[in-house]
């Protein structure tokens, strides 16, 4: 019975060992396959780890070049935060608005160190002196505002350089044409005043060769005041004005174009206010330019009115209507141009020193025309006393 088993244990012994051995060989294989694995692995995250600083080492070169080019720019950068708190700026803001910035409110440091340009929203003065330029932008997929700063003091000492220039050219051209629009009325007037002197002149040609010579000595004197105003360019002395009685000093001044003609010439004041503040004389000249232009393009019998309306606290609207001509399309865009006219013995300066006196007094004027129906002028003017503020950046619409 003994005899009998025993091969057959050694048989199963055999394959046991036999089956150990093969399993042992697989695990061994298996091991040194994970080894492979694991050293390929290794080398995958060497290989990813030098990618990874090679590329940290050119984004910190790249921000140490950015830091360096924000720092060398000439303009101020501010970044803002979402409760507008100065997070981060370079150096040339600093020299703009001075210490503390970062963590302060934005708004705070606007006040202490920004002062408004009224003749231009975009710009502000620093307490230095100097005007930049402000532009606020948002940070693209960000919460974070980005603030610029340009100095732009020489540009506009340039700028005004260049005017000045202009202002020159157009006086030699203004002056040229004056001595004749000089000379040819005065020598009218002059004419009808030697007649004066005839004692065969009867009373109705006295009285016809007078109102002559008021009249051209009425434009002269349109003339001589649209050059003085234009060689100001709108810098006018501003003191305390009734409106009603610039109203009755214009309505006085055209009654003398009016009274032998047939024209239908209206006044209307439903200003609730009278005290203003301005240059009266300038206002004057302005409206006798547009009534007497008025006057020129109507017909024998027409329509003429003058309206003032309230339109808000601090503002007044003037409005000059007529039935007269109209003006052309192509020349509405260019009235107000110095030295643009359509008339063979115009100057060009009647509408362009009525710009310049709108604009003096804070406000603009606007024209409305159709051919052959009539022309209205609107001079808006925020020259209310008790609000008077002068800007000349209020927009214009048609």
């Amino acid at each position: 019975m003994t005899t009998s088993t025993s091969p057959q244990k050694t048989e199963q012994l055999t394959d046991a060992f036999r089956l150990f051995n093969q399993l042992s060989e697989n695990l061994s294989n298996s091991y040194q396959g994970l080894e492979q694995q694991v050293e390929k692995l290794h080398q995958e995250l060497a290989a990813a780890r030098s990618e990874r600083v090679k590329t940290l080492v050119e984004k910190e070169k790249l921000a140490v070049r950015l830091q360096q080019i924000l720092a060398a720019l000439p303009a101020a950068i501010i970044i803002l935060d979402v409760q507008c708190r100065v997070v981060d700026c370079n150096l040339q803001a600093t020299h703009f608005l001075g210490e503390p910035l970062i963590g302060q409110l934005w708004s705070d440091v606007a006040m202490r160190s920004l002062i408004s340009v009224l003749d231009n929203p975009l710009e502000r003065q620093l307490l230095s002196g100097l005007r930049v330029n402000m532009t606020r932008s948002r940070l693209p997929e960000s919460s974070e505002q980005v603030i610029v700063l340009s100095d732009v003091s020489e540009m506009n000492a340039l700028q005004e350089t260049i005017n000045q220039q202009k202002h020159l050219s157009a006086m030699g051209e203004m002056v040229a044409s004056m001595a004749h629009q000089v000379r040819t009325p005065l020598s009218t007037a002059i004419l009808y005043a030697s007649q004066m002197a005839n004692p065969k002149l009867d009373a109705e040609k006295q009285q016809h060769f007078s109102k002559r010579i008021l009249e051209r000595l009425h434009y002269l004197e349109r003339q001589v005041n649209d050059m003085l105003v234009f060689a100001k360019e709108g810098r006018l002395a501003m003191e305390g004005f009734s409106l009603q009685t610039l109203l009755a000093k214009v309505q006085a001044a055209i009654s003398d174009y009016v009274v032998d003609g047939n024209v239908d010439f209206k006044v209307s004041n439903f200003c609730s206010v009278d005290l203003m503040q301005g240059n009266e004389h300038a206002l004057q000249g302005v409206l006798m330019n547009l009534l007497s232009n008025a006057l020129e393009a109507m017909p024998v019998e027409g329509k003429l009115s003058l309206s003032v309306k309230q339109q808000n606290e601090q503002a007044i609207e003037i409005s000059i209507q007529d039935n007269g001509r109209g003006i052309e399309p192509v020349h509405l865009q260019r009235i107000f141009e110095p030295f643009f006219t359509t008339r063979v013995n115009g100057t060009g300066l009647g509408l362009a020193v009525v710009d310049s006196v709108a604009k003096a007094h804070g406000g603009q004027v606007y024209c409305q025309s159709k051919v052959g129906v009539g022309t209205k002028f609107t001079l808006f003017l925020p020259c209310i006393e008790q609000a008077f503020q002068p800007t000349i950046s209020i927009g214009a619409s048609a």
